[in-house]
């Protein structure tokens, strides 16, 4: 099925509630691995796109949800503008060809390596319209920023992966492209050192808005990335004092062409450096303190990245690996991001939930979705 509005689709919704058909929410199909046993009837949401309102003056853009990003982007950049957030492209992750849309941008709460300055896709958000579960068309927030009022619903559906409702149309604060960026790169650190070296640029006056790190493998050197954008005089002079600051960690360098300097940030935003590895992918959200213990419990066979300064760590370990029990007291949550079917059954994919946080998880989606027919088995 793919509705081509707001109404059909809930019309759709509201018929399959009433015979109990479950549906198999779909945006463009670049997460489609992600929840495996998700089960029920096809509901393509990209018949619902376009751009409703764009104001760069008031820095909001409103656009229904199947619209793709990459459209959204291009829209942004003719006006010199970005989405804060900085989604990653899941493509290379996922083995798959299809293209993001923006509600599944939302969906999934996706947010890259900006995330440390600017936020998650939920800060961004200011407002939502979407069906629940028995077919009835919910708005709340606002289309722009100066009407933006209650918050609960569009924090809510940030990151609920289609449990409770089917998104229909999105709106979003937006922020000008900066005019240049330039990265620091420190050569050969370890995991621990790299972590020091990503916590010493954070806490400097020197609005860093990336810092990763990608330890060494067999066929490349260690390599720890500090990113920082704004006005070309400015970029410049916070660069040099962050060479200059990080000297004591190792040789240090600056990419100032901000071509080359971006294509690293997508690289590092798209977790290359473990979608081609051989085995299972997670995701990991710890303190930036514990990301490189995390690493040296994963032990040398994993394929490590690390980005938000050492607070998200995607690893790609040995196929069946729990990385949960590995993580050994560590707190944090771990998602499976790509296994076989039988592991992800055994394991889960997401992080369980402490007990008095999955009772209230439960009664959202009993609210919203008292049929249990949005997207079963995507969450637990």
């Amino acid at each position: 099925m793919k509705p081509k509005s707001e109404q059909e689709l809930a019309d759709v919704v509201k018929a399959s509630a009433a015979k109990g058909t479950r549906l198999q929410i779909r945006g463009g199909g670049s997460r489609a691995r992600l929840g495996h046993g998700v089960t029920g009837e096809l509901l393509d949401i990209t018949g619902l796109k376009g751009v409703s309102l764009y104001e760069p003056g008031a820095l909001t853009i409103v656009t229904a949800a199947g619209t793709p990003l990459e459209t959204i982007e291009k829209t942004l950049a003719k006006e010199g503008q970005r989405l804060p957030f900085e989604p990653m492209d899941h493509r290379a992750l996922y083995g798959t060809n299809g293209k993001s849309t923006i509600g599944g941008v939302v969906a999934a709460n996706i947010s890259g390596p900006r995330r440390i300055q600017a936020g998650a896709c939920r800060d961004s958000l200011i407002g939502v319209r979407f069906v629940d579960g028995e077919g009835t068309i919910i708005k709340n927030g606002g289309r722009v920023m100066k009407n933006v009022t209650g918050y609960d619903l569009v924090k809510l559906m940030a990151g609920s992966h289609g449990t409770l409702g089917v998104l229909t149309e999105v709106a979003f604060k937006v922020l000008p492209m900066p005019e240049a960026g330039a990265t620091v790169i420190i050569e050969g650190l370890d995991n621990d050192k790299a972590g020091a070296a990503m916590s010493a640029a954070l806490t400097a006056p020197y609005d860093v808005n990336g810092a990763a790190h990608l330890p060494a493998t067999a066929d490349t050197a260690a390599r720890t990335y500090v990113r920082v954008e704004g006005f070309e005089g400015s970029v410049k002079y916070r660069s040099g004092k962050l060479k200059d600051l990080l000297a004591g960690f190792g040789d240090v360098s600056i990419e100032a062409d901000r071509a080359r300097s971006d294509k690293m940030w997508h690289q590092i935003r798209d977790a290359e450096a473990v979608a081609a590895g051989k085995g299972d992918i997670w995701r990991i959200s710890v303190k930036p303190s514990d990301g490189p213990k995390l690493a040296n419990l994963l032990g040398r066979e994993a394929q490590i990245q690390f980005d938000w300064g050492g607070g998200l760590v995607w690893a790609c370990v040995p196929e069946s690996t729990n990385v949960r029990d590995v993580m050994n007291g560590i707190e944090g949550h771990a998602t499976l991001i790509r296994s076989d079917d039988a592991t992800a059954k055994q394991l889960g994919v997401f992080q369980p939930e402490p007990a008095s946080l999955a009772k209230i998880s439960a009664g959202l989606r009993s609210r919203f979705d008292p049929h249990g027919i949005l997207n079963p088995g995507r969450m637990g």
